[in-house]
């Protein structure tokens, strides 16, 4: 988030980035950096990396993600494509972007997505070219036409978007919820917190999970059962 301040915030230089480009610019050196690691994080740590309480905030700056994601320029174009009342739900970087094909071309970018009904938009940052401006899809479109051209060795970030007209499904015996737990059973979308990025929420979905994480207790200090 914009906090208009110059100085960094948690060593980030997320206040300081203001332009689409700028904000891309940020997250690319993260994006190489881990890429170019021998051993790469697990796919799981890098999903939902927009989230500051989340698994992979320790890898990428979620507060810099935020930020990208709030852009006006991104906003703009995923209101055209689903409504002016827009909540963001997911991010995920792929270190590279041949993953991110594989799981498109297997069906999946919207098998798991806990929204009822199902609609949404998909928007894809390449982290190589600067210049590549991001692309924004809805599900519809990603189905009939497929991917754009990328890059496939290089890191791809995809910010994940539902209209708030549809209900988020926290409910794990949900049909998206109990896939997802079958063929991804790392990564748990039903605790994932939410954004509202314009408009109003519409259709009762729950704002308030994941903004609370439980406190860590050590067993010796739990309470003895009587």
């Amino acid at each position: 988030m914009e906090t208009g301040l110059d100085t960094p915030m948690r060593g980030s230089a997320a206040p300081a980035a203001r332009s689409l480009g700028e904000r891309i610019d940020a997250l690319h050196v993260a994006a190489r950096e881990l890429a170019q690691r021998p051993q790469r994080p697990r796919r799981e740590r890098l999903s939902g990396i927009h989230n500051p309480w989340g698994h992979g905030s320790a890898l990428i700056d979620p507060w810099l993600l935020l930020d990208l994601c709030e852009d006006p320029e991104i906003l703009d174009c995923v209101e055209a494509l689903i409504g002016p009342d827009i909540v963001l739900w997911d991010t995920e970087l792929y270190l590279e972007a041949a993953a991110y094909q594989r799981f498109v071309r297997e069906g999946r970018e919207g098998r798991y997505w806990p929204a009822m009904p199902l609609q949404g938009a998909v928007v894809l940052v390449p982290a190589a070219n600067a210049a590549q401006h991001p692309t924004c899809m809805d599900l519809a479109q990603m189905a009939r036409e497929g991917l754009p051209a990328l890059d496939p060795l290089s890191p791809l970030y995809v910010l994940r978007y539902m209209p708030a007209t549809s209900h988020f499904v926290r409910d794990g015996r949900a049909l998206a919820n109990w896939a997802a737990m079958e063929e991804q059973p790392l990564i748990n979308y039903t605790t994932r917190p939410l954004w509202l990025m314009r408009g109003e929420d519409r259709a009762g979905s729950d704002f308030v999970t994941g903004f609370s994480p439980p406190v860590p207790r050590w067993a010796g200090n739990q309470p003895k059962e009587k």
